[in-house]
């Protein structure tokens, strides 16, 4: 849907204007949301190719998605298009029965064949979101057959492999695959047999609270109510997202109140605004960890005692404590923080002399040379500096090579690095194999495998053991039998020396101006704005 020029007018008159006279509240209008965030990486809408934080919080608003995690308990499950599911009791078919009332924003009813035909339209496509997918098995070849409508209101998932069933429910629940596609509506505009890809890059079709009125790119995005959503109409009348890179400028606007929420400042100007009684900060914690990763490719750090004393070698304290306020908080584990498998840090620490007894015996008494690549943005090249500094202290001469993302994790998925300070894991998935299965899981350390979805491959680090122990918690039916798996596979990895050394988990922390209320962010990034609303 277009919006006019005249409505695009008064609501930038009225949502945007920006001006430095104080006021005790807002001059945002009381029904629209005025959001300052970069878009700088939305690229696309489509749920079969969007990557990214930002626009699973926009496609969130948008659509809607079979079940979600709850946001206070995200390890809870809660239903939403599906009404109910149940899971076989061998633990291969998946059941969900569907609402009866939902209608897409189209006015065309939401039924089971909308529900298939979107999950099987990721994997056709076989764009970016389609990997996960095909790491549960399924494929463009199998997905009509295991994943059908039994009826109209009633939709079948059949595992194309022996999985835990919980796995897929929560990529159900979080997945930016997982948003549920009005079918007739993007046919409308397919072409070339594309399923209506070129269309949904700027465009959307779902049930969400919110219709998608203009996305102008690198610039403003524009939601308007939904009145016949199946949950009820959303409080606010609309949501007005900004274009905003620069964080001295979204600290200045929502200072004045010219924004409602502000995302993606920097740390001095976060702590800078705590001082401020007008507005609050949210922290959310995320699933991913930031991390230093060897290269077991090459020969020093094929040496477990080498990759020890690099672990020996990290500031974690100092990182967490000085760098890290606002983007993370210490985290040793390679799972998130909260899961119930999670064993407790083990509790490294900077230890020289421990680090220089290490590499002496694995040969290296001097030391020797190599190289950290990293992205020029906090807190990764704050991380990369002080790991070359505490690396020197053990005669380890570490050089700095930074780079775009496409550089530094390109670099990482052709096996042709050191050292790489970066980010990543299983994300929103609150599941132990969904971490492991990123940053360990290795099933085929050849070159010509190329598993570079698989993070632990880019890092060439193998062990069979840890394979085979992942692979048996994966399907594990008896719960108390898993967790004693996944406890046993962080044991294994410590002593075994991980060639991926987490540091921190990523919390990401959002600017909330006082008078709005209800506000919740999503640690799985599907930020939903149906019941904010303002207090004036």
């Amino acid at each position: 849907m277009s919006i006019s020029p005249l409505l695009w007018a008064r609501v930038l008159a009225m949502a945007l204007a920006v001006t430095a006279v104080p006021v005790t509240y807002a001059k945002t209008p009381a029904d629209q949301l005025i959001v300052g965030m970069s878009m700088i990486n939305l690229l696309s809408l489509d749920p079969a190719a969007a990557t990214g934080l930002d626009v699973s919080e926009i496609n969130a608003n948008l659509y809607d998605m079979l079940l979600v995690q709850d946001v206070a308990q995200p390890d809870r499950l809660l239903p939403a298009l599906a009404e109910r599911w149940q899971v076989s009791d061998d633990r291969k078919t998946l059941t969900f029965n569907l609402r009866s009332d939902v209608k897409f924003q189209s006015g065309n009813p939401l039924g089971a064949d909308d529900v298939v035909w979107s999950l099987q339209r990721v994997l056709k496509l076989n764009l970016a979101l389609a990997s996960t997918w095909k790491a549960y098995g399924f494929s463009a070849d199998n997905v009509d057959r295991l994943i059908r409508a039994t009826d109209p209101n009633t939709v079948v998932i059949e595992l194309a492999r022996p999985t835990d069933p919980m796995l897929v429910l929560n990529t159900l629940a979080t997945s930016p695959s997982a948003f549920i596609l009005d079918r007739k509506k993007v046919l409308e505009h397919e072409k070339n047999n594309d399923l209506g890809a070129a269309w949904l890059v700027t465009h959307a079709a779902g049930s969400g609270a919110f219709v998608l009125n203009d996305w102008r790119a690198n610039d403003v995005i524009l939601m308007t109510r939904f009145d016949g959503y199946w949950g009820g109409p959303a409080k606010l009348k609309r949501i007005v997202m900004r274009n905003m890179t620069e964080s001295q400028s979204l600290r200045l606007m929502i200072e004045r109140g010219d924004l409602d929420i502000a995302k993606g400042m920097s740390a001095p100007d976060i702590q800078a605004l705590q001082k401020n009684p007008d507005i609050r900060t949210q922290s959310l914690q995320r699933g991913t960890l930031y991390y230093v990763a060897l290269s077991v490719k090459q020969p020093m750090f094929a040496d477990a005692r080498v990759r020890q004393a690099v672990r020996s070698l990290i500031d974690y304290q100092g990182i967490n404590q000085t760098v890290m306020p606002h983007y993370g908080v210490i985290n040793q584990r390679p799972l998130p923080l909260g899961l119930p498998a999670r064993l407790p840090d083990p509790g490294y620490q900077l230890n020289v002399d421990q680090a220089k007894k290490l590499l002496a015996e694995a040969g290296y008494p001097n030391g020797f040379k190599t190289s950290i690549r990293v992205l020029t943005e906090p807190p990764f090249i704050n991380i990369a500096s002080s790991l070359q500094s505490t690396l020197a202290q053990a005669g380890i001469e570490a050089s700095i090579i930074t780079g775009t993302g496409n550089q530094v994790y390109g670099a990482m998925r052709d096996r042709s690095f050191d050292i790489i300070v970066g980010r990543g894991g299983g994300g929103a998935e609150r599941h132990p194999h969904s971490s492991l299965r990123t940053l360990v899981y290795n099933p085929d350390n050849r070159d010509e495998a190329k598993l570079s979805n698989f993070q632990g491959w880019r890092t060439s680090f193998y062990s069979p053991e840890l394979n085979t122990l992942i692979e048996s918690a994966e399907v594990e039916p008896d719960a108390a039998k898993q967790l004693a798996q996944y406890r046993e596979i962080q044991e294994q990895l410590d002593q075994q020396v991980g060639a991926i050394l987490p540091v921190s988990q990523m919390t990401d922390t959002v600017l909330v101006y006082g008078d709005v209320v209800d506000f919740q962010g999503h640690t799985a990034a599907t930020t939903r704005y149906k019941d904010v609303y303002k207090n004036r």
